[in-house]
């Protein structure tokens, strides 16, 4: 089968490689001159398989008026005149349900392992260079009750399979001596062993490299999407700058693209840019300590990943509008968050900077599966979690397209659901 893939991030290459893997003649196009230059580019590089607990929870609720008054916040809303921001806040409202909350967090941490299980394999099939690591994850904790309501999840997670241990300060400080600074404020912490850590772009090239090689498919940037041709339910063609392309299938994985590209098709996509920001700051060894471990401090919502030579500092949750911009008041923030907790860890002073919008839905799953049209198919929507689900949700969607039994329920990452 011809299959025409749209996007050429990391989700969208994962499922160009799965679907080229099972033999299926590929195209993939990307609009920018290279892949994964936007939401994968510089992204905050943690596999984290057991931290997909989804943004909407009860516990939010009391923090929204924080949200909209603290320019500083690590979560910040700024309301726009736009209907679809507000649709968006509802259906996240909505969501911020105790029930649904639990829910949801099954039901990506067990995309997160299905995901974790491809990530492996591909590193040993295809021999990946991008700097990965099976060094486990930190989340560190200042306040006593976010602590508290961490160990709480931590048993609740336990129950669905995974492992994972609650540290005090000080063996926080003795498994990652690079928090030093940090001892007499933290309440405490949360170790997971399992969790990765490698660099998303690197990766995305890499397994880009590996499809064409060696299943053949077609990669191609400098091509923008304009549009789909249909007849009936049925799509023919991309309409593209190099002209119409057409193919038997095609795959939508276009981050916020996809929304605008699928409306004049009647499909609607509940999904938002939650902009992030981070820093990749060079590391001398003979000066720098960085953390050896991925560490998330969750008071400010910020996560740190030795990448090599670099340490890749990332977080914020910026709802502010549909077209990321880079605030430099929210990089200006990041470094100094980042220069308090680790003082000595990288040079901040030399950091690259990014910005990048995340293609959210209200509920953070991703949107995975079939659309009314036969042979249209959805796999987007990632939020921050692109990097460690794109292999799972690639899967997902090989299964689908082929009619096969899925490895996971396919409704709960439907469109409409």
């Amino acid at each position: 089968m011809r299959v025409c893939v749209l996007g050429g991030g990391v989700v969208g290459v994962a499922s160009a490689y799965f679907l080229a893997r099972e033999g299926h003649t590929v195209t993939l196009l990307e609009a920018r001159d290279g892949l994964g230059l936007e939401t994968s580019l510089a992204n905050g590089a943690q596999l984290s398989y057991s931290y997909v607990a989804p943004l909407a929870d009860p516990s939010v609720l009391p923090k929204l008026p924080g949200w909209l008054l603290d320019r500083d916040s690590a979560l910040r809303f700024v309301p726009r005149l736009d209907w679809q921001q507000w649709r968006w806040c509802l259906a996240f409202l909505r969501a911020c349900r105790g029930s649904v909350a639990r829910r949801v967090t099954a039901e990506l941490l067990g995309l997160g392992q299905l995901s974790r299980a491809r990530v492996h394999e591909l590193v040993e099939r295809e021999a990946l260079a991008f700097d990965y690591q099976r060094n486990g994850k930190l989340v560190v904790y200042r306040d006593p009750e976010a602590f508290a309501a961490a160990r709480r999840q931590l048993a609740y997670q336990a129950t669905l399979g995974s492992h994972q241990q609650a540290l005090d300060s000080a063996a926080c400080v003795a498994l990652e001596p690079a928090l030093a600074a940090l001892r007499d404020k933290l309440a405490g912490g949360i170790h997971t062993p399992s969790e990765e850590a490698g660099d998303c772009h690197a990766f995305t090239v890499g397994l880009a490299d590996a499809a064409a090689r060696r299943f053949g498919a077609r990669i191609r940037c400098g091509v923008r999407v304009d549009g789909l041709r249909r007849e009936g339910r049925r799509v023919v063609a991309a309409q593209t700058s190099a002209g119409d392309i057409e193919a038997d299938a095609f795959v939508v994985c276009a981050g916020m693209r996809s929304v605008s590209l699928l409306a004049p098709l009647g499909l609607r996509l509940p999904m938002y840019p939650l902009t992030g920001y981070s820093l990749t700051a060079p590391v001398d060894p003979a000066r720098h300590l960085p953390p050896a471990l991925s560490v998330t401090d969750l008071h400010y919502k910020v996560v740190y990943a030795r990448l090599g030579g670099q340490l890749r500092v990332a977080g914020m949750v910026d709802l502010v509008g549909r077209h990321a911009r880079a605030d430099q008041r929210r990089i200006a923030l990041l470094t100094q968050q980042a220069r308090e907790t680790f003082p000595g860890g990288a040079d901040f002073d030399a950091a690259a900077t990014w910005c990048g919008g995340r293609p959210a839905t209200p509920d953070s799953k991703p949107l995975v599966g079939a659309t009314p049209y036969s042979n249209l198919w959805l796999n987007t929507g990632h939020g921050a979690l692109g990097f460690t689900l794109a292999c799972g949700s690639a899967t997902l969607l090989a299964d689908a397209m082929a009619g096969r039994p899925a490895a996971l329920d396919l409704s709960a990452f439907a469109l409409g659901r």
